[in-house]
């Protein structure tokens, strides 16, 4: 398995962070994994709300202020 490629939406306010996901994931073969680092308290719900949206799978957050989705379809 690869390391994840990083976006860092450090120091952006919502919906930044969610908006560069959406931009980036698309670009990623499909199951990879993209790390997206944000310190935005609205983080932590929108990231995974963004996934069960779209469709994508929320992997997790494996630190603070990182959270893995990866791109199913």
């Amino acid at each position: 398995m690869t390391e994840p490629e990083i976006l860092d939406c450090r120091g952006q306010r919502c919906p930044l962070p969610v908006i560069a996901l959406a931009r980036r994931l698309p670009a990623r073969p499909i199951g990879a994994t993209l790390r997206v680092l944000a310190d935005d308290p609205a983080a932590a719900a929108d990231i995974p709300a963004w996934c069960r949206m779209r469709g994508q799978e929320y992997e997790g957050s494996p630190a603070p202020d990182t959270y893995d989705v990866r791109r199913v379809s």
